[in-house]
């Protein structure tokens, strides 16, 4: 296995800029996923760090090396694609041994680690099937063995499991994570499913406009995230965002007046700024507890909890979730407190602001 290093990528396909001055340093044995919006680079940069695309600029590093004008068979790498790409005309086992085989391996050396795979993917029944007799989330584990045959110094994957269904997303999920545990390769993952992403990685990587914004692990970036865009993007539902002005008194005013809150502990901030709180920071209470008072527009009950959609005074869309099983219904007003340990503070640029 080995390490990545991305020192300054740039992609443009004609006057279109994808990727922007991307630096990255992925450690060996590490499971990094990136994520973002659609549009926001995530796929292109796989490809780039795959040979499957030229850079414009910037240098590639693998274990050292520089690869960046080296082709993609060249770089030891193992690609596992959306589409799961296999033979339809062969079985599970020649899929998987397919490449060994290119490679002029020894028959016994091909056979060993195709049926290691097999065990470690749990298809060894599979092996005489072709891939039209297997379901969904069977043929993606074929998929992954033929990269994991390969024993290569870095796997790489394209949003592997967005064609499954989610009982098998699931599945196939804890899979992922068992065979990373198992073997200790270097992962890079490209996801748009945040749950993917919080589950699986050491360390996340959230794209946006062809840069990065903020590189941590799972619980950095959803406690403490670097800006609004990051703050708004991971979490689910989104963090709740109240923008106002500083008062007299050290707290949030919306421009209407119509709403005043504390800000987080410690805060000197003035001016223009955002507050953030996510929706399980936010709790019903009793009248003379409320930092605010929320108009019920939607109920989602999912039994052990229930998330409410409302709007403050002015107008800003609010969302709570609360462990009450029947808390309120439509058209009900409700008030409401935030935690105050668990605010967060944006200055006019987006930025967040510390204590």
């Amino acid at each position: 296995m080995a390490g990545l290093v991305l020192k300054g990528i740039g992609k443009s396909f004609g006057p279109v800029e994808v990727l922007r001055g991307i630096d990255l340093d992925v450690a060996d044995g590490e499971f990094v996923v990136f994520v973002g919006p659609s549009g926001c680079g995530k796929s292109t940069l796989l490809r780039v760090i795959a040979g499957l695309e030229e850079v414009t600029s910037g240098s590639i590093r693998i274990d050292g090396q520089d690869v960046t004008t080296e082709r993609a068979a060249e770089r030891g790498l193992a690609m596992v694609f959306q589409s799961y790409a296999l033979y339809p005309h062969m079985s599970v086992y020649r899929n998987i041994a397919f490449a060994l085989e290119n490679m002029r391996l020894p028959r016994e050396e091909i056979d060993a680690r195709v049926r290691r795979a097999a065990t470690m993917l749990r298809l060894t029944e599979y092996l005489d099937r072709k891939p039209g007799a297997l379901s969904g989330g069977q043929r993606q584990r074929v998929a992954i063995g033929r990269a994991v045959v390969r024993d290569p110094k870095i796997f790489l994957f394209d949003e592997p499991l967005s064609n499954l269904d989610a009982e098998l997303r699931v599945a196939t999920r804890k899979e992922l994570a068992g065979l990373h545990a198992e073997i200790g390769g270097t992962m890079i993952y490209v996801t748009h499913d945040q749950v993917e992403a919080m589950t699986l990685a050491n360390r996340i990587v959230v794209l946006n406009k062809g840069r990065i914004e903020q590189v941590g692990t799972p619980l950095d970036l959803y406690n403490r995230p670097a800006n609004l865009f990051v703050a708004g993007f991971i979490g689910s539902p989104r963090m709740n965002f109240i923008r106002g002005q500083v008062g007299p008194e050290g707290r949030l005013v919306t421009p209407d007046g119509k709403v005043n809150l504390p800000l987080p502990p410690g805060s000197a901030a003035t001016g223009e700024v955002t507050i953030g709180i996510r929706p399980e920071h936010v709790a019903p209470c009793s009248p003379a507890e409320a930092d605010a008072r929320i108009a019920v527009e939607l109920v989602e009950q999912l039994g052990s909890e229930s998330y409410l959609y409302g709007t403050l005074a002015d107008g800003t869309a609010l969302t709570l979730r609360s462990p009450l099983e029947d808390p309120a219904r439509r058209g009900e007003e409700m008030p409401v407190r935030f935690d105050p340990a668990r605010l967060h503070l944006f200055d006019a640029a987006g930025l967040a602001i510390r204590p």
